[in-house]
């Protein structure tokens, strides 16, 4: 098959192009090269020119020449990350919302009907937790003067107790609680809509916590594994907000690769948009993946700052059953190996606001 991959010579994007060639499989990369993901702006090393169509996801034009005997398009291409203030939410919208609509009108135009999308688990906010008097309850956001005493754990809503965390499955509540959140479950609404109205079919791939070769350095848009370090690179103690026990999914970039090149080859239900979750369905705490790296590096063990960034969720790990059951999708890569490779693994240069 020709497959688009929109951001294609991202951190994602790249495994995704990568394995889709080593499959036999026609990989067309569309990527602006941008310097807030890329740096200079060079085409990186592990991208084949030959496939490369340089250009923005937000021109029609440069999409109408990508799109030529595209069977299927696999949309990465986004803003990603916690993000700097509020002042960056025009640049979340434009490039990842407005990006995918006229990505998704181009697509329409174009005949393409099949449809991958890059979503995250950032759509829920809060994982799912369950009251012993309750059950299953949404905690709403945690109170500041608790966090700022050190309590972490959002409280049932009806009656204050003690929640316990659980795995979350595609059908929970969305509740996103950042810029960068709300453009992500926009980009699963706009595929919706174009599903149903053009008879298309979609899978939102809902990444959790990726890390491995290729991350962005040295940036806020970075995710926490490439913040820790390359703190640790530096010969600095990684800060670890909270308490450090805050859980979180890891799922390794070469798994998630595996993930969307099933989701390729899958057939997804026409007129509709189909969640999955993209992890390991496997809970470690950011304060023991910190731990881990500093291990694996010989550097500083980790230093728990308390506090938290508004927007911060307490735990969210995913459900994986549903990929498995529509994908046959497991993830292959334990956690300790992963953070082991992802040590020594080579990171992209350090990137820069656009």
């Amino acid at each position: 098959m020709r497959v688009l991959i929109t951001g294609g010579a991202g951190f994602i994007g790249s495994h995704i192009a990568e394995l889709l060639a080593g499959q036999g499989h026609e990989p067309v990369v569309l990527d602006a090269l941008l310097p807030a993901a890329h740096g200079d702006g060079d085409v990186p090393e592990w991208i084949d020119e030959n496939t490369l169509v340089r250009g923005d996801v937000r021109d029609p034009d440069v999409l109408r020449e990508a799109l030529r005997g595209v069977d299927v398009v696999c949309h990465q291409a986004a803003m990603v990350g916690h993000g700097v203030d509020p002042t960056d939410a025009p640049d979340y919208a434009a490039h990842n919302d407005l990006g995918t609509a006229t990505l998704l009108a181009e697509m329409y135009r174009a005949g393409v009907t099949r449809l991958v999308l890059a979503s995250s688990m950032v759509v829920y906010g809060e994982g799912r937790y369950r009251c012993s008097r309750h059950g299953i309850v949404s905690p709403g956001p945690r109170d500041r003067a608790d966090i700022e005493a050190g309590r972490f754990e959002p409280p049932c809503s009806r009656c204050g107790s003690t929640l316990e965390p659980e795995l979350v499955p595609e059908d929970a509540p969305v509740d996103p609680r950042s810029t960068y959140a709300a453009t992500k479950l926009a980009q699963e609404h706009l595929a919706g809509a174009w599903a149903r109205q053009s008879g298309g079919a979609v899978h939102a791939m809902r990444y959790h916590n990726v890390y491995g070769p290729r991350m962005p350095r040295d940036t806020p848009y970075s995710g926490v594994a490439s913040i820790f370090r390359s703190a640790l690179e530096r010969g600095v103690a990684p800060t670890v907000l909270e308490d450090g026990a805050q859980r979180r999914d890891f799922v390794h970039v070469r798994d998630v690769a595996i993930a969307v090149a099933l989701a390729v080859q899958a057939q997804a239900e026409p007129g509709r948009c189909t969640p999955l979750n993209v992890c390991s369905g496997q809970p470690h705490t950011v304060g023991e993946m910190a731990a881990t790296l500093a291990e694996c590096m010989g550097g500083p063990s980790p230093r728990i700052a308390g506090g938290a960034r508004s927007g911060d969720v307490r735990h969210i790990v995913a459900d994986p059953g549903r990929a498995q059951r529509e994908l046959g999708f497991r993830a292959a890569i334990g956690f300790t190996e992963g953070m082991a490779e992802f040590a020594t693994a080579p990171l992209r240069a350090p990137a820069t606001r656009s």
